[in-house]
């Protein structure tokens, strides 16, 4: 692990609050670092108790308010989980003593110096984050997808085998890190969503602009240039750096037209292909034509290009890139073909967990029987009305399946309790031509541990259901 030179933190002993996959590798890591660790939590006495034993730290489970505030008061600074509330007094109390709250990203970039390329968005983030990990492997580099998946950031910097990090940045992490600073970040789409997180839709804006704040001169920004609120971030991170003569990072602009806004858009679609800035004196950059993708929805177009854009400007190759475009087969859950019988198709979609998804999975076929519903995160799905002119029918699952079946009152409905019964209510109500979508727009947690689970129940009911009988295609 490559450790910077006067590399550190003034803090020497840390509270992490909050004990999942995160803040266990953020325990272990600041441990091997030499930092002491107080852990606690609001529940899982097992996990923190082994937790605690391992590392030889005092654990402490369902603080009172009092605890909780002597704890902040005995540490140098705080870690909290990701995805803890903001209203959770934890943060109040580490305003009230001086306590500065850190991520793990902080911690990383005390530890280690290598680069980094972030990528945050609402949506298309996991996806995004394992093209450019692919890019960069198929380019020569030793690259590794970390952040918000199953490896966590400072969990990865142990590893002396990579040169290269493919952050996943959620608004989580983001939120709280004091300095962040990625050699390319890279921000997809903006849409309401988290708000059973951040206190309002301005903070999660907020907390995902962090990803340009303190990049600097040999830096890039690449920006979603037809998302409104992703555009204004730019051009408003542009005129800081002006308006403070400092350096600001370079910064690239992706999106299926060659222009947006009055401004060029670098990675664009040409035609059939998607296309890169042009070399000196020279045409555009061929990528890849939309035929050799596995599938060419827009939003897979979109996420192509800013993965494209994100690779090249981390040290990616062109050749690298196109290979990777071209063998990439995407994800589970994501718009995922289950089988098909009768001219209706069956997808997959339940990694849509907020309506702004499910508007991006329906924009990309013409007649949908729509599968959706779930535990609401606190947004406006009625929403889901403004992608209509797709939809010929709804059956709404779970806690918010009558608010899914009110956003669409003009379309034949039904409201199902369980996944047998909507699929066999979306069989009934499919017509030859027809795609019936699983694509909830809300949590999974009412039904399901996970939206894996969901979507597992879902194929699996599909193919109980639909498709074994003569003629199903799987």
């Amino acid at each position: 692990m490559s450790e910077p030179a006067g590399g550190g933190l003034p803090e020497r002993r840390l509270l992490l609050h909050g004990l999942g996959i995160t803040n266990a590798a953020v325990a272990r890591a600041a441990v091997a670092h030499g930092l002491e660790v107080v852990l606690s939590d609001d529940g899982r006495p097992a996990l923190a108790g082994a937790l605690g034993d391992e590392l030889g730290a005092p654990v402490v489970l369902e603080p009172s308010a009092g605890a909780l505030e002597d704890l902040v008061r005995s540490v140098d600074a705080v870690v909290p989980a990701p995805g803890l509330p903001e209203h959770h007094p934890l943060f109040v109390l580490a305003a009230a003593h001086g306590r500065p709250v850190l991520s793990e990203f902080d911690l990383a970039a005390a530890w280690d110096d290598r680069p980094v390329l972030a990528i945050t968005g609402t949506n298309g983030k996991t996806t995004v984050t394992t093209l450019v990990t692919a890019m960069l492997e198929r380019s020569g580099r030793r690259a590794a997808a970390v952040g918000n998946l199953d490896t966590p950031l400072v969990e990865a910097i142990a590893r002396d085998d990579l040169d290269v990090f493919v952050v996943e940045a959620s608004s989580f992490r983001l939120a709280h890190s004091r300095r962040f600073a990625p050699l390319v970040g890279t921000w997809l789409n903006f849409a309401p969503d988290h708000l059973d997180v951040h206190r309002t839709l301005d903070d999660y804006r907020m907390a995902k602009a962090r990803i340009w704040r303190d990049q600097g001169a040999g830096d890039t920004a690449v920006a979603a240039a037809e998302d409104p609120v992703v555009d204004a971030a730019i051009v408003a991170r542009t005129q800081v750096a002006a308006a403070e003569d400092v350096p600001g990072p370079a910064v690239l602009r992706f999106g299926l037209a060659p222009v947006e806004g009055g401004r060029a858009v670098e990675y664009h679609q040409d035609g059939s292909l998607l296309v890169g800035p042009a070399r000196p004196g020279g045409e555009p950059v061929e990528l890849v034509d939309v035929a050799d993708m596995w599938r060419a929805l827009p939003h897979d177009r979109t996420n192509a290009l800013a993965a494209a854009a994100t690779a090249l400007a981390g040290g990616a190759t062109v050749e690298g890139v196109r290979a990777a475009l071209r063998d990439f087969r995407g994800l589970p859950h994501r718009v995922e073909l289950v089988g098909e019988r009768d001219d209706v198709r069956w997808y997959d979609d339940s990694k849509a967990t907020a309506p702004h998804a499910t508007l991006a999975a329906l924009r990309g076929f013409d007649s949908v029987v729509l599968v959706a519903g779930g535990r609401n995160k606190g947004l406006d799905l009625g929403e889901l009305h403004l992608g209509a002119d797709h939809v010929r029918a709804v059956v709404g699952i779970g806690e918010s399946g009558a608010e899914v079946l009110a956003a669409f009152p003009d379309r034949p409905g039904r409201l199902a309790t369980s996944m047998a019964e909507a699929v066999a209510s979306a069989a009934e109500l499919a017509e030859g031509g027809d795609v019936v979508l699983l694509s909830p727009g809300c949590a999974s947690f009412d039904w399901y541990g996970s939206y894996s689970e969901r979507g597992d129940d879902f194929a699996a009911r599909v193919r109980e259901l639909v498709l074994a009988g003569d003629g199903g295609a799987a």
